[in-house]
Formats: structure tokens, sequence, C-alpha cells
């Protein structure tokens, strides 16, 4: 079903919640499968950016937010 929402998408948002860390590996999840299902033209994947959601409640993992970056870069997210 999800290949209905992709079609002909140009780029997509993928948004976790960062108070719980079990949203990351979904986000991750959610990255694999726009990466299978749908791509550029080009045949390169579509952009994909990470957005972290509840940045403002004060208990957030800092452990979680200093390993963004990385967990970026192995994910393929653009940041």
């Amino acid at each position: 079903m999800s290949r209905v929402y992709y079609k002909e998408a140009m780029g997509a948002v993928v948004v976790f919640d960062i108070t719980n860390s079990s949203t990351l590996g979904a986000a991750s999840e959610w990255k694999q499968d726009l990466d299978s299902k749908v791509c550029l033209d080009s045949g390169r994947p579509i952009p994909a950016v990470l957005l972290a959601n509840k940045c403002d409640v004060t208990g957030r993992d800092e452990d979680l937010v200093s390993s963004l970056d990385s967990f970026c870069k192995d994910n393929r997210f653009l940041g």
C-alpha cells in the first residue's frame, strides 16, 4: 500500500519522536521502504530528510541526539 503514497514523489521527510528512541528504528524502516519502492528518473533514491519531532520537550535522550549525524549517514538521509 505504501507504494501508492510514494508514487511520483521527488523527496521525502521522515519524522521521528526524539523522546522515544524506538521511533528512530521505525524511521530507518521507512527509509528502507522508500528506497525499495521509489526512485528519481535517474534511478537514484529520492532525497530524504530525517526530522526530529518534540525537540522542545525536556525528556529527550541526549545520547540519541548526539548519534543522529552518524544515523543519517548510515541510513542515507540527507541530514
